[in-house]
């Protein structure tokens, strides 16, 4: 049998960082076993949908590239993949757990279902249904059906076991009366997640399930819809929680657990989908820097622990910056042009943008660290930091800059390592040594004293600019 594995995430706004994960590692392991990877949108929860979340969830797939099989923007032999354009097989099979007796319509209104839970709650029992409408005939229940409001119940057995093996959780036991008579279709004739969940998996023949821990709940009651409707289930991965530095869950409301602002910050994808990989997953030799053809041949679900998994944004940034590293000059430029925007550098051509790309690539780790990093080549004269403005009021700088630039003016046409020549020519000629002839000078050109290599400024910026930020800086001194 085909591995068929699907990410089934609600269109309710931006990825969490949890699902980048469940996304992954189904891509993952549909890979590694020649199978399948499916997108399924579940937006059957109507009031939680947001508007343009669909497209979100597919452009940011495919900028990790997580690209499925199949799925709403690409179709295929199970489509719809929209579950609100499936509702008739929904309806269809709710019917089925209706006429054998496995689903039963509950009239009880919000209210009542309320203080019975506060009642269940105070006597220390177990919340759930009171199955007070379980206990209709099916004439009584027909006949209210057609007049009131009404949803459909699971009609779980009152006592025995379900047990499940997890692929990642082993064997596991659900006392029977544990178990809420779940709700499967609302009172708007929509679909609750666990009945259209079931019944897509079956028919879009899906294999294996990898998920959330937070849905093992749920599994003994997908269970009993399997062995109601006659289905076998698929194989069953939760995978653990991922958690904040307070081992609380990891939210999007803190910034670290939303997918599309690591990305805005400029966290490369491939960082962004190796670090995730390694949130409740470790290779065999302990690796943490991966490219995505090695995740694929090193993933293994075994390797998978149980124990929940805390975000460290410094590892994620440390891991940005190996990639970063990684990249070739043309990938940099790519990467980096959408960060660039309103700077002079977004016009440039990519042979012109590497070599202050380059020049900054070292310590790099995110990619909105640039426009601060590219300052120094910028056209637009520079404003000395404090550190600069020190240096150029310092006596080394009225020592240095003047003959430096009397010996530029005396070059005809320079290039970067001409203009260096003459300065080292400069220092010899007047005793000036070290960080009291390099220091003024770079203050004077960039506006720092630290920063890249100044070889690559003069090539930047050339020889005319720089002559006139010394003269303008030389000007200034004797003001």
């Amino acid at each position: 049998m085909t591995t068929r594995v699907r990410f089934a995430p609600s269109p309710t706004g931006d990825l969490h960082v949890g699902g980048l994960r469940t996304a992954l590692y189904n891509v993952l392991f549909a890979r590694k076993t020649g199978g399948r990877f499916i997108l399924r949108i579940e937006d059957t929860d109507r009031e939680r949908n947001v508007p343009g979340a669909v497209e979100t969830i597919v452009r940011i797939l495919e900028i990790c590239g997580l690209d499925p099989d199949e799925g709403p923007h690409l179709g295929g032999d199970y489509a719809p993949y929209i579950q609100s354009e499936r509702l008739e097989h929904y309806r269809r099979f709710a019917q089925q757990l209706l006429e054998s007796g496995h689903a039963y319509p509950c009239f009880c209104t919000e209210e009542q279902l309320k203080i019975m839970r506060e009642e269940q709650r105070s006597r220390g029992f177990v919340q759930g249904s009171d199955h007070l409408c379980r206990g209709l005939n099916d004439e009584q229940a027909r006949e209210r059906m057609l007049s009131e409001r009404h949803v459909l119940r699971l009609s779980v057995p009152l006592d025995g076991d379900i047990v499940h093996n997890d692929l990642i959780w082993g064997d596991l036991t659900f006392p029977l009366t544990d178990i809420d008579d779940q709700v499967l279709v609302k009172s708007d004739g929509f679909p609750t997640y666990h009945l259209a969940n079931v019944v897509d998996d079956h028919l879009m023949r899906i294999s294996h399930v990898i998920r959330g821990e937070e849905w093992l709940p749920s599994v003994p009651k997908h269970l009993l819809l399997y062995r109601f409707l006659g289905w076998e289930p698929p194989q069953f991965a939760h995978l653990p929680l991922i958690l904040n530095e307070k081992r609380q869950k990891l939210s999007k409301r803190e910034g670290t657990g939303s997918v599309m602002a690591w990305l805005e910050r400029g966290i490369l994808p491939q960082a962004l989908v190796n670090y995730v990989t390694l949130l409740g997953w470790h290779a065999s030799d302990d690796r943490d820097f991966f490219a995505f053809a090695d995740l694929v041949e090193a993933f293994d679900l075994t390797r998978v622990g149980k124990a929940g998994a805390v975000f460290d944004p410094v590892k994620l940034e440390w891991l940005s910056g190996e990639h970063i590293k990684s990249l070739t000059p043309e990938e940099l430029a790519f990467h980096a042009r959408p960060f660039l925007k309103g700077m002079e550098f977004e016009a440039l051509l990519p042979e012109r943008l590497q070599a202050p790309l380059e020049a900054v690539r070292q310590g790099l780790h995110r990619l909105d660290e640039l426009p601060a990093k590219l300052l120094v080549f910028a056209h637009e004269r520079p404003v000395p930091d404090e550190e600069a403005r020190a240096w150029l009021a310092s006596e080394a700088a009225a020592k240095a800059l003047p003959p430096v630039l009397e010996a530029w003016r005396k070059m005809p046409q320079a290039d970067a390592e001409a203009l260096l020549g003459a300065v080292r020519d400069v220092g010899k000629a007047t005793g000036i040594k070290g960080k009291d002839l390099w220091m003024p000078l770079r203050a004077a050109l960039t506006g720092r004293v630290g920063g890249p290599e100044l070889k690559v400024v003069l090539a930047h910026l050339g020889a005319e600019e720089v002559m006139n930020r010394l003269v303008t800086q030389i000007q200034g001194q004797g003001e």
